[in-house]
């Protein structure tokens, strides 16, 4: 097994910093770019306008829902008292 000397260890050790240096900068860059909401948005604007209007129409239509339940049960007895009569 060959062995290295003390010189080729140093430049080794430095030649791995500076890669691994390299390495975080890469990382920090891409870590940046994929946390800006902002960026992300305005670079998936369409699908973000596509996802508001869906969720607002079932949102919506989960109200109008809700509402028919609370309230239309009301509205047929009125309307079946009124036909009694």
């Amino acid at each position: 097994m060959p062995t290295r000397s003390p010189e080729e260890i140093r430049a080794s050790i430095e030649q791995n910093r500076h890669e691994l240096g390299h390495s975080l900068e890469k990382l920090r860059q891409e870590v940046t770019a994929l946390t800006d909401w902002r960026g992300q948005i305005r670079q998936h604007q369409r699908e973000v306008l596509i996802g508001a209007a869906v969720t607002g129409f079932v949102i919506g239509g989960g109200i109008a829902a809700l509402g028919a339940l609370a309230f239309g049960g009301r509205r047929r007895r009125e309307r079946q008292r009124q036909r009694g009569r």
